[in-house]
């Protein structure tokens, strides 16, 4: 599970920021046991949400997250032909380029927790490092260390990580991460960490994805366990979905409606509606996700969903009975009623919510709403609307109408001699 990530000089975020998926003790409901056995009142949050105005950040959170994992399953062989690291430092002030990128994890691996990060240049890794708690201790575990302005180059103090170590410091390019290399030779203690990269922190994002996203839910459907869940799935939509069926010649896939006379196979790509197949795009990784008990990230959870799907996609992660292997998500949102009592039960508690911000230098910033300290009685969809959290627009009522229709929106009318 994933406890915390932290970050710096990515995109919009200029500065260090933290992302906490550990619960509050304004949170009795969502939370969840984090399993260390040194710390058993350690809890964390199985659904994590950012609101934000747009452009504040909120999808440059989960944009750090995933380039962390694509580094770590891929600067082996992915950067190999690379003369150094292709980061995305912010961009509005040129100083940034000279400075680090950070990237961090504090997760749990089967009541074992572990921190591992590095930093980057335009041209190597400049440090990395993996430090552990056996069973959550307090006491930490330096498994290695690396610095390159350091005239020791690797530091594997006491004898916390076991295994052949000297033998892949030699394999590790400048610009490669150890932890990759380390997983290339099956190092039989780091693997499972680079392991809980490769199964975790799987980024949905709108448009970007979507195709492949339909090809991965599409060859779910061969499993015929997984193509009841799916069908399931589409049913409970309220889609008039009732089956699919794959064409025994061309493979096209086709779903089944109900109609007066009975089933009638419409065409996936050509028939079906854009909400209808961004759903069954949607069904693969979720499943998978909670199969796995990954962490999902997912951008503008809402965009394709409608508030109530979105509110039961929450809900189902929240659930120990349908969520049991402890699947998380992580997602970006702006639908304010996910805050507030327009449904039954309150998707989001205040301890779930994360704020991004943008200062005047074009600077993101995220803080959790308990920063606000909210009272449990409060309407947190209203205040949040009303800008007593942070993270809306700067806009009053009627601005765009007004920048439309006001002097400064009439066109020059040309004077004739």
């Amino acid at each position: 599970m994933l406890l915390r990530f932290r970050g710096a000089n990515h995109r919009s975020f200029r500065d260090e920021f933290e992302v906490w998926l550990a619960a509050s003790k304004f949170n009795q409901a969502a939370r969840r046991p984090a399993g260390l056995a040194e710390d058993p009142e350690l809890a964390y949050l199985p659904t994590t949400a950012i609101y934000g105005s747009n452009a504040s950040g909120k999808s440059n959170v989960l944009h750090a997250i995933r380039w962390m994992r694509q580094a770590v399953l891929n600067s082996v062989h992915g950067w190999s032909t690379l003369d150094g690291v292709p980061r995305e430092p912010y961009e509005l002030a040129p100083v940034a380029r000279a400075d680090t990128s950070l990237f961090e994890v504090d997760i749990v691996l089967d009541g074992d927790r572990y921190v591992y990060g590095f930093e980057v240049s335009d041209q190597r890794i400049e440090t990395e490092w993996l430090h552990a708690y056996p069973g959550g201790q307090a006491r930490r575990q330096v498994w290695f260390e690396r610095d390159a302005d350091s005239d020791d180059l690797f530091a594997f103090p006491g004898e916390g990580l076991k295994g052949s170590k000297e033998s892949l410091v030699s394999q590790t390019r400048p610009n490669a991460l150890f932890l990759t290399v380390a997983a290339a030779f099956n190092q039989p203690y780091l693997k499972p960490i680079h392991d809980w990269f490769k199964h975790n922190l799987w980024w949905i994002s709108p448009g970007r994805d979507f195709e492949e996203r339909q090809s991965f839910t599409r060859e779910m459907l061969d499993d015929p366990r997984q193509r009841d869940r799916i069908i399931g799935l589409l049913k409970v939509a309220d889609l008039g979905v009732i089956g699919t069926e794959i064409d025994s010649l061309t493979g096209e896939l086709r779903l089944l409606h109900q109609g007066p006379n009975g089933p009638v196979a419409l065409s996936y790509e050509r028939q079906e509606s854009m909400g209808t197949r961004s759903w069954f795009a949607f069904i693969g990784p979720l499943l998978t996700a909670l199969d796995r008990g990954a962490a999902l990230l997912v951008d503008e959870l809402d965009t394709s969903l409608h508030p109530l799907f979105a509110a039961d996609v929450i809900r189902l992660f929240q659930d120990p009975a349908a969520n049991p292997n402890n699947a998380q998500l992580v997602c970006t949102v702006h639908d304010v009623s996910l805050l507030g009592r327009t449904h039954i039960f309150q998707p989001l508690e205040r301890d779930q919510v994360r704020i991004t911000v943008k200062n005047p230098d074009g600077i993101s910033e995220i803080y959790p709403l308990t920063d606000a300290r909210p009272r449990k009685t409060e309407a947190l969809d209203r205040n949040y609307l009303a800008g007593a959290y942070g993270g809306v627009p700067t806009l009053t009522v009627g601005e765009i109408a007004e920048t439309l229709t006001g002097p400064l929106a009439e066109p020059e009318t040309e004077v004739s001699a």
